[in-house]
């Protein structure tokens, strides 16, 4: 499959082996990538970790993790845990924002791997000094490893949210853009599957405690989203409807509906109980929590598209609340999925969640 145009995205869904060795060849020689369509990065906006560290006002807490006085605003606040990670500045985006990196070995999952992390402009103001900020968990498709493409500035997912949270539009989200596998030889489900690295517990427990350890978060779930596009999808799908105790939205796009990784041979049990079908059905027979998922398909995804409209249509009801966004003309793009979030779907979700609360 060729570039509609040169430096397009394409979230593409399950790799194969041969594929993933042609993948890694393309990084060694990034000359030849341009007219690649399963290229996910536009590798001239990644640049290696830079030796300037970045600390994002870590102050960790010295009340167990409590948030201090000012309000109720500050009460509903997780001021940093610790301990402080040591992000390294990988990308600076225009509005003097940068994308930090490090390396995390999750204390729950065991697996080490690469967290790139961003904070909006308004975390950083003197009037939010006391407010915990939403997370949005943000994961590619393919391989995501050993990138995780929204960690480029060229898809302008960050610019995006910095805009539309400027434009009262969007919650002002702080990211977390984690590997989604362990390698680039298969694909893992986002799962902890037997007798594999954990990455079901690294994407929902190591992740997010990375998150509560260096940012001011907030205690409930209010405060806590994934978005995903193609397996990524499939994968904060899975998230949300596992433990919609400890997430409330999410955004697929694009998204797998049901486990395919060849890994789960031989683990029938194991692989249904990371079913997005049937995690739909038990949260539907508990009657909730609520969760809100916004899925966004484009019109092109001929092969995504009915799965779709079969999940909404069986599951779409109770405490599982859906919305379909139909990207006209749009294919299994990631740019597209950034587009349909511009245009409403991160109004959406902010709508359903919590946000910083300024102080005088």
């Amino acid at each position: 499959m060729k570039h509609s145009s040169r430096g397009a995205h394409r979230s593409r869904g399950r790799q194969r082996a041969d594929r993933a060795k042609l993948w890694l060849i393309g990084v060694a020689a990034l000359t030849a990538l341009g007219a690649v369509a399963w290229t996910m990065i536009d590798h001239s906006t990644v640049r290696p970790a830079q030796s300037d560290h970045v600390t994002y006002g870590q102050q960790t807490s010295g009340s167990g993790g409590k948030g201090g006085g000012g309000g109720a605003h500050a009460a509903k606040a997780l001021m940093p845990t610790g301990p402080r990670a040591d992000f390294r500045v990988q990308n600076r985006l225009s509005d003097g924002t940068t994308i930090g990196v490090v390396t995390l070995k999750g204390p729950k999952s065991g697996f080490t791997g690469k967290v790139w992390v961003w904070a909006p402009k308004q975390y950083s103001e003197p009037k939010y000094a006391k407010s915990g900020f939403p997370v949005m968990v943000a994961l590619p498709g393919g391989e995501g490893f050993p990138y995780n493409y929204w960690m480029g500035t060229d898809l302008k997912l960050q610019a995006t949210i910095a805009r539309l949270s400027k434009e009262g539009k969007s919650l002002p989200f702080l990211l977390a853009m984690p590997v989604l596998n362990p390698n680039a030889k298969n694909y893992y489900d986002g799962s902890d599957i037997p007798g594999q690295p954990k990455m079901g517990t690294w994407l929902t427990e190591d992740v997010p405690n990375l998150m509560k350890a260096n940012f001011r978060t907030l205690k409930s779930r209010d405060g806590w989203a994934f978005m995903g596009s193609s397996s990524g999808g499939f994968s904060g799908l899975k998230a949300v409807l596992k433990y919609p105790d400890r997430f409330k939205t999410v955004i697929a796009s694009g998204p797998d509906i049901v486990p395919d990784s060849p890994l789960w041979s031989g683990y029938q049990a194991a692989e249904q109980a990371n079913n997005p079908e049937r995690l739909a059905q038990k949260l539907i027979a508990k009657k909730g929590p609520d969760v809100f998922v916004d899925f966004q398909v484009g019109t092109l995804e001929r092969t995504v598209m009915p799965k779709v409209d079969k999940f909404i249509a069986e599951y779409g009801h109770g405490p599982i609340k859906t919305r379909l966004l139909k990207i006209q003309g749009g294919q299994h793009d990631a740019k597209k999925y950034v587009q349909g979030m511009a245009d409403s779907s991160l109004q959406w979700i902010s709508a359903h969640m919590e946000g910083p609360t300024a102080v005088a």
